[in-house]
């Protein structure tokens, strides 16, 4: 194999997930398309129609030639190559010594392991990570291997398979106790893994998790039915408030709230010092003593399973994959989150092991806990060692950029530093916000990447999360489908379909959509975090999709097909001002707050210099977005339709 054909095999859709490559209603052993491999539409320089590409698959249709060799873009690369290397170049420029802020962030800037560089490790969520990733390794390194010990201790008896043929031939029902044997040894092992896993991060507090999944459990399968669903929503988002307002419940203050009298002991000289029993579990607060600080991925999970067993006890006694003759060991991805696990699945040992999984349990990717039970059953077909491989030559790549940027770019520090937004040209106020984005949208990719590696080593495929690069995105609507997509697809699955969807067409249907739009990003906001900052970020968000919403109501596809090189400017035009809205709603949400997003943007467009620049960025992102829309029809041509 050579190199670039590594390269191409490295970054294809296939490596990252195969969810890209095959449609979520097709079995996995269906034919996939191999996003690195060229289309017979690309190889030849005649039209094809109905001709098969990749894997089997045929090219659509709908996709327009091919332009990469056109003058147009020779043009665009021509801008690209000045553009891109200026970026870069201005971000350093105001991360060296000599420029005027340097002093009021040099502070929070740290030894770096470049030779004459220091690292902007400032931003406390990535630091974190960063600084516990020896620790994460080890887990990463000791979770199979003890996997495998206890398998070699408590083996299955008989291994399902995966393989159609041979299902047939053992027989529905010796497979189907093959598969169980399976799943109860891997959720044994997972609870008493996730148990002890718990206990390290979090000490004492492991009780006060283990305490609100108990009575989550409780309101599911105790409560009647028909109030299952609104409880459930009470109770966690309750629980998301009650963490954040009672600071993960200090023992020290509970014991002081429960025996008053017990918070001091000794003589009146040792008064000063706190020895109630509440102060001394406190003191035992694991790895992570702020357990509540990512217990929200944990309450996506408490609602998964309470949701999938209510919706479950609705489907009758007949088991959805005998009366629709599927092939258990083989469903589609969408079949497996769809289909309930047999009623005994829904188990407080079975709850009790999804919820504290230990490789997604920090951070997800998002797995439901249908899904999680058909995949302890029967193995995916999509694991395979050489794609494993791959995905962590990726995670690697992605981690090296990352050190490099905060190596080189102390955009964090900048803005963290409260600077004189003055003393910059307008050039120069984009890019710190710009590669402010960027960090961003790494800081969260090496988490996900990271436990979803693990997850994979361990035989769970759980959803990619990021899609797409951040500069990648011109649509405000396909943004939110590729940014955190596991739960994207949660949201859609719990909250959005629930709530009614998009279906209704017309002037009311848009305002429907238009409200469970403004639903959906107040409750990812709340999600995030209890502050105005992000509820300001949802609203924004809200906000700024409905010109795109409107804009594909105004102007539908169907009427430009005689006219597609201008509704591809059109498309572009508008798309511009879709990246400019979702730039300034992430930096008010992430970054720099409205205050901080004030001074950016009076810097930028409060002088003539600033409108010249702006237009003249304008330009580099029209430019930006005609490589996006032929990437995604390069796509098309090839059979992949991403949706984002």
């Amino acid at each position: 194999m050579s190199l670039l054909q590594y390269g191409r095999r490295l970054y294809s859709l296939d490596t990252l997930d195969t969810r890209f490559t095959t449609s979520s209603r097709i079995p996995p052993s269906a034919p996939r398309i191999d996003p690195a491999k060229a289309s017979p539409r690309e190889t030849s320089s005649t039209e094809t129609n109905g001709a098969t590409s990749g894997a089997g698959s045929p090219p659509n249709n709908e996709a327009s030639s091919p332009r990469w060799s056109t003058p147009e873009f020779i043009l665009y690369y021509l801008v690209l190559l000045v553009a891109i290397p200026m970026m870069f170049k201005v971000s350093h420029d105001v991360s060296k010594p000599s420029d005027p802020n340097y002093h009021k962030y040099d502070d929070l800037l740290s030894p770096g392991w470049i030779p004459g560089r220091k690292v902007d490790n400032s931003d406390a969520q990535y630091s974190t990570f960063r600084d516990n990733v020896p620790y994460t390794v080890v887990a990463l390194t000791l979770h199979p291997l003890l996997r495998k010990l206890y398998g070699s201790l408590f083996p299955v008896r008989s291994n399902p398979t995966a393989s159609h043929t041979q299902t047939r031939s053992i027989g529905y029902h010796s497979q189907s106790s093959a598969a169980d044997a399976r799943m109860n040894q891997r959720v044994t092992f997972d609870l008493y893994f996730g148990l002890v896993f718990l206990c390290a991060l979090y000490g004492f507090s492991a009780l006060k998790v283990l305490t609100i999944l108990y009575v989550n459990f409780t309101l599911a399968t105790r409560l009647p039915t028909e109030y299952v669903p609104a409880t459930t929503w009470i109770f966690n988002i309750g629980i998301l408030f009650a963490n954040e307002f009672c600071d993960g419940y200090p023992f020290a203050s509970v014991a002081s709230f429960i025996t008053p009298w017990s918070a001091y002991s000794g003589t009146e000289a040792e008064k000063g010092i706190q020895s109630n029993w509440g102060s001394f579990l406190d003191s035992y607060g694991g790895l992570t003593p702020r357990w509540q600080i990512l217990f929200n991925f944990t309450v996506l999970r408490l609602i998964s399973f309470n949701l999938d067993f209510c919706w479950s006890l609705g489907r009758g006694g007949t088991s959805p994959v005998e009366k629709k003759q599927l092939d258990p060991a083989n469903l589609s991805e969408r079949d497996r989150v769809d289909t309930p696990a047999k009623p005994e699945d829904y188990s407080l040992r079975n709850y009790l092991a999804y919820v504290l999984y230990s490789p997604l349990y920090l951070a997800g990717p998002i797995l439901t806990f249908n899904d999680y039970i058909s995949q302890q059953r029967y193995i995916p077909q999509s694991i395979t060692t050489s794609r494993i491989l791959l995905y962590g030559v990726r995670f690697l790549i992605c981690l090296l950029t990352m050190e490099v940027m905060l190596h080189y770019i102390y955009v964090v520090a900048i803005s963290k530093s409260q600077p004189a937004w003055e003393v910059y040209t307008p050039f120069q106020l984009s890019m710190i916000g710009y590669f402010n984005l960027h960090i961003i949208w790494l800081k969260l990719l090496l988490p996900w990447r990271f436990f979803r590696l693990w997850a994979l080593l361990d035989g769970i495929d759980a959803p990619e999360n990021m899609v797409r690069c951040m500069s990648d995105n011109y649509s405000a609507l396909a943004f939110w489908r590729g940014w955190h997509r596991s739960f994207n697809r949660w949201i859609v699955r719990y909250v959005y379909i629930p709530l009614g969807g998009s279906g209704t067409q017309g002037p009311w249907g848009m305002a429907r959509a238009g409200f469970n739009f403004l639903v959906v990003f107040t409750f990812v906001a709340l999600w995030h975090d209890i502050n105005l900052k992000l509820l300001t970020w949802g609203w924004l968000i809200t906000l700024f999709i409905l010109p795109e919403v409107l804009a594909g109501f105004l102007f539908p596809k169907r009427k430009w097909q005689s006219h597609k090189n201008v509704y591809r400017a059109i498309c572009a035009a508008g798309a511009v001002g879709n990246i400019l809205m979702m730039m300034a709603a992430n930096l008010v949400g992430f970054a720099v707050g409205l205050d901080g997003l004030k001074g950016l943007v009076h810097g930028i467009v409060g002088s003539y210099s600033g409108l010249v620049f702006l237009a003249t960025a304008s330009v580099a992102l029209f430019v930006g977005v005609q490589v996006m829309f032929e990437i995604r029809e390069q796509e098309l041509r090839r059979g992949v339709k991403m949706k984002c």
